[in-house]
């Protein structure tokens, strides 16, 4: 679903997720999650992968696991039991990847136990996914420029989905209070 990261993280914003992962408890056996949420187009995998390069963790992409244009919902539960419960029983974890060419499961994909692990994505910091998180990041932006983003980062690809993702997200984190329960919100619109 993505393809690359085209503008770097704001070091300000970095900063102040790792500093809050330094400080946390881990709530996932001796793992502290760091849940980088929002809707599609706010920044998620850009500032994912700079916090992770920061507390050398490795990052589990929600984008890989999301089981094709509706399955968001369901990757929620996915990231719970194949990936967090593992990891908090100090177990290492596996999920597949999903190949959005193919409308199908690929290859499966380990994550090992380890002090920080970064989760990037739509409904990263989702019960019953969000037990786990230590940390709860929330990014959001201006909807048009969202949209602008995604568009210009997947192309046409995605445009045809837009909407019908969109929906998906503002019933999942409406119900969920997803914004609400984050430790630290982060408006992207001018970044």
């Amino acid at each position: 679903m993505w393809d690359q990261i085209t503008e770097p993280a704001d070091p300000v914003h970095v900063a102040a997720v790792v500093e809050l992962a330094r400080a946390a408890e881990p709530r996932c056996g001796a793992t502290v999650v760091v849940a980088i949420d929002g809707h599609s187009g706010s920044g998620k995998t850009t500032l994912a992968e700079a916090v992770a390069t920061s507390l050398d963790a490795q990052v589990v992409h929600l984008d890989l696991i999301y089981p094709g244009w509706d399955g968001l919902g369901e990757s929620v539960d996915i990231l719970a039991t194949r990936v967090l419960q593992p990891l908090s029983a100090a177990r290492s974890a596996t999920y597949r990847r999903w190949d959005w060419e193919r409308d199908e499961w690929a290859e499966e994909h380990v994550v090992l136990p380890a002090p920080f692990l970064v989760v990037d994505g739509c409904g990263s910091s989702v019960l019953p996914a969000g037990r786990y998180a230590a940390v709860r990041v929330f990014l959001d932006a201006d909807p048009a420029l969202r949209r602008a983003r995604g568009l210009a980062r997947d192309g046409d690809s995605y445009a045809p989905y837009w909407e019908r993702w969109a929906a998906q997200e503002r019933e999942l984190f409406d119900r969920d209070g997803t914004r609400q329960r984050a430790d630290l919100v982060i408006d992207t619109t001018t970044v």
